[in-house]
């Protein structure tokens, strides 16, 4: 069954969904609607577990005031991840605590830091690594 009958320009800029139907706005077509009952391969997306540690490079970077940091844990287990100033001190603490496995975004507002070069590390055992980020103002 074609469930796009009616749609007369397939360039959707906007989509939503009520509780009983689905709408697609399209460029100069105006909006199609449809019944969500009719629209028959929907299905959940499964939670994939990384199978590696990783800690990402923060974006944006150079940032001005904050930015964001993501890192993944293939194992459940106690995480820490620490901001550090160019000499080695320690000028945020970010994560501390028992993290189950998965994947993690934590953002960092240094709007009280002057610019400047930061690291940051994410240490959980067995795993540990650091990366630059620029703060510019």
């Amino acid at each position: 069954m074609q469930v796009n009958n009616g749609l007369t320009n397939i360039w959707v800029n906007a989509l939503t969904v009520s509780e009983t139907d689905i709408f697609a706005g399209t460029y100069g077509a105006g909006v199609w609607r449809r019944p969500l009952s009719e629209l028959v391969s929907v299905s959940k997306e499964a939670n994939y577990l990384p199978l590696d540690y990783s800690l990402s490079q923060n974006y944006p970077n150079p940032f001005n005031p904050s930015t964001t940091i993501q890192y993944q844990l293939p194992q459940s287990g106690k995480v820490t991840l620490n901001v550090y100033d160019i000499l080695g001190r320690e000028v945020a603490f970010l994560v501390n605590d028992f993290k189950p496995a998965g994947s993690y975004s934590v953002t960092f507002n240094a709007s009280a830091l002057p610019t400047g070069i930061y690291i940051y590390k994410l240490e959980a055992a067995p795993f540990s690594q650091t990366k630059k980020m620029l703060l510019l103002k």
